[in-house]
C-alpha cells in the first residue's frame, strides 16, 4: 500500500518510515503541509498519517483539503498535542484515527494495518 508520512519531527518520520517500509508498505515522506499537499496533488495514496502542528499547513488543513477532493482514503493522525477540542475537530473533518505522540511504532503499524484491512 501507498502511504504518505506528513511530520517535521525528523526522528519520527524515520522511525515510522523504517517501520512502515519493512512491513511492506511504499512510503513517501513530507516534512512539512506544504510538501504534503503537493504530494497529495501529484500521487494517489492509499493513507496519510499526519501530525497536527507543522510549518506552512496543518494537519487540519491537510485532512480538509483531502476530504474537500473527495478523497476517501484513510488519514490518522498524530499529534503531541491531545487537547480534546483539536481531537474532535481532526474526527469531523474526516480523519479516521489519532494517537498521541510518543507512541510505539508497532502501534501505529497495528492501527495501519487494522484501517488498511477495511479497504482493501
Amino acid at each position: 500500500m501507498k502511504i504518505l508520512i506528513a511530520e517535521d519531527e525528523q526522528m519520527l518520520k524515520k522511525a515510522v518510515e523504517f517501520k512502515l517500509k519493512k512491513d511492506g508498505h511504499e512510503v513517501f515522506t513530507a516534512a512539512d503541509g506544504r510538501e504534503a499537499l503537493s504530494l497529495i496533488k501529484e500521487n494517489s495514496f492509499d493513507m496519510i498519517i499526519t501530525d497536527i502542528m507543522m510549518p506552512f499547513a496543518s494537519g487540519l488543513e491537510i485532512i480538509s483539503h483531502v476530504r474537500a477532493q473527495g478523497l476517501k482514503m484513510p488519514i490518522i493522525v498524530v499529534s503531541s498535542i491531545g487537547l480534546e477540542n483539536t481531537v474532535l475537530e481532526a474526527f469531523k473533518l474526516g480523519a479516521d484515527d489519532f494517537i498521541t505522540k510518543p507512541f510505539s511504532p508497532n502501534e501505529l503499524s497495528m492501527r495501519v494495518n487494522r484501517l488498511l484491512s477495511k479497504i482493501s
